[in-house]
């Protein structure tokens, strides 16, 4: 098999990694809850790119991206659900009912302000059109956290979540509550790791992110850039111990944790308090 400009050619790639038997074991291993934070992955990887201003590097990412989506179809054609053509359907006739300005019949001047609103109003009546397709028992309640996109990063919609939730009084009224519940959440996340119940220590550590998001939250601090500036410290620290150890013409693969563990320690002592972003201590 050749590579190809065609996407039927990479639609038959992945068929044939799915394929029982003669593909690939890795791949008929997965399911769309395994391949899920691959695709979150990836959405992230083409923004990065284009953050960094990096086109070739964005040519990459965007096939790395497609291939989630001719993975998901794949998956869900073996189920017998719906296959690549129908999400390319799918995504047409979306495109085009929302842009009644360009194939439609409004005529006239159109700004951006009126496409904005001409999307908001449609997307809203294909959301009511998919409730009422909906068994009614599912139709007739409408949950306050509802208006919560699902589609944003985990981090971000427990924020809001929370946020929304808070505005009916369901929440904490002082950090210190919120504390007490992490060590909750952390005791049980060591009651399933005596049991090694896999399953449990999953939902806990969920649990426990989630009220981490509340700590967040009640401090004052948005967990996202509290997170990067965390990210941004451990990645300043463990570099200096990459560098503290080549200066001795050392690797890290013969360092000893302990080793590593007193570079680390340097690395905090030698910053500045100022050097701290914001939520970085």
């Amino acid at each position: 098999m050749k590579p190809s400009r065609d996407i039927s050619g990479l639609i038959e790639v992945m068929a044939a990694l799915r394929t029982p038997v003669t593909g690939c074991p890795w791949d008929l291993e997965q399911d769309f809850s395994s391949i899920a934070p691959y695709t979150i992955e990836e959405a992230y990887e083409v923004a990065d790119a284009i953050a960094r201003g990096d086109l070739d590097d964005l040519k990459d990412e965007l096939g790395d991206l497609l291939l989630q989506v001719v993975y998901h179809a794949r998956m869900a054609e073996e189920e017998k659900a719906f296959d690549f053509g129908d999400v390319v359907e799918s995504i047409t006739r979306k495109m085009i009912r929302r842009h009644p300005h360009v194939f439609g019949d409004e005529n006239g001047a159109v700004t951006s302000q009126h496409v904005a609103s001409n999307w908001q109003r449609i997307k809203a009546e294909e959301k009511a059109e998919r409730a009422a397709r909906r068994p009614a028992e599912e139709s007739t309640h409408t949950s306050l956290l509802a208006s919560v996109k699902a589609g944003q990063p985990a981090l971000a919609r427990a924020l809001e979540l929370q946020r929304k939730a808070s505005t009916v009084g369901f929440d904490w009224n002082d950090p210190r509550a919120v504390l007490a519940k992490i060590r909750e959440e952390a005791d049980e996340i060591e009651a399933a790791l005596d049991r090694n119940d896999k399953a449990e220590m999953f939902e806990e550590t969920g649990d426990l992110l989630f009220v981490l998001v509340n700590l967040a939250r009640h401090v004052g601090a948005n967990p996202e850039m509290a997170l990067r500036a965390a990210n941004a410290k451990f990645e300043r620290r463990f570099a200096y111990i990459e560098r503290a150890l080549a200066a001795k013409g050392r690797t890290l693969e013969g360092a000893t944790l302990e080793e590593m563990d007193a570079l680390w320690n340097e690395a905090k002592g030698k910053e500045a308090p100022s050097s701290s972003g914001p939520g970085e201590r």
